[in-house]
């Protein structure tokens, strides 16, 4: 990494400043600058494992010695921050010394035939976050989100997927007729209704549909299910929450899967 390369930067009223303090606390504005801000150094890691490479890398001034021995080539262009604007700027209760700006991924159309995970109106960001997660770590490769649903790249999402996104094929806005073409049949997740998990024979591919953390997957959503499946409690809580129930189920499909492929 060389000096041209390194832009330092000390004004807050800076134009750069200004919109990585949007990226980092508006949860839509990506939509509009077409970049994400990842912040905070296990997210980066987990992008550049996952073969992202940064637009801008940020670090601030007190990291900045470090950074070049560890983030050396993470990006073609270089900001450092002075450590005052850190705490303006970061989504952080303890602000990061770095982060990365990345080109927002062209928005893909919906793939039939894979393994799915359909949002439904969840509006917690840690919710989104946790199960895009599980998603990934359980083998399903897209996320069908529909309108209502929180900003799968917002800043607290990103944060909680801890670099999922970048495993993932996400898909926003979606209509409920925009779901006739996965091609794969749906599963409602129910509090209280259908069959219990654990008996459940779960078809593979399919795509599991989670519903709004209060209300649940909508009725015209779960009319469109070819199987409504609801998690045994012994324990006799009313409810799980929507990130561990998502959990419960797509383990439960993956063990399922490789159970008929033998493996």
């Amino acid at each position: 990494m060389t000096s041209s390369s390194v832009t330092s930067i000390h004004s807050r009223d800076n134009a750069f400043v200004k919109d990585l303090r949007r990226l980092a606390q508006d949860s839509t504005a990506y939509r509009k600058q077409g970049r994400v801000w990842l912040e905070g150094d296990h997210l980066c890691r987990a992008a550049l494992a996952r073969g992202q490479r940064a637009a801008i890398a940020v670090y601030s001034e007190s990291f900045w010695p470090q950074a070049q021995m560890e983030y050396a080539q993470a990006a073609p262009k270089t900001i450092v921050l002075a450590d005052a604007l850190w705490a303006d700027i970061s989504g952080l209760e303890s602000p990061a010394h770095m982060g990365f700006v990345v080109e927002l991924p062209q928005a893909p159309a919906l793939q039939p035939g894979v393994a799915t995970v359909v949002l439904d109106r969840l509006q917690d960001a840690g919710n989104v976050g946790s199960i895009l997660r599980s998603a990934s770590a359980f083998g399903f490769g897209q996320i069908a989100a529909l309108k209502g649903t929180a900003a799968l790249w917002a800043p607290k999402v990103l944060r909680a997927g801890m670099g999922a996104h970048f495993a993932l094929r996400l898909v926003e806005g979606l209509a409920l007729e925009d779901l006739d073409g996965l091609g794969v049949p749906l599963l409602a997740t129910s509090s209280h209704e259908g069959e219990f998990l654990h008996r459940a024979a779960l078809p593979w591919p399919c795509a599991w549909t989670l519903g709004h953390e209060g209300q649940g997957v909508s009725e015209a959503l779960e009319a469109r299910a070819r199987q409504r499946i609801r998690i045994a409690q012994p324990g006799g809580e009313e409810s799980l929450n929507v990130g561990a129930a998502a959990a419960i189920c797509l383990h439960a499909s993956a063990a399922a899967r490789d159970l008929a492929q033998g493996t």
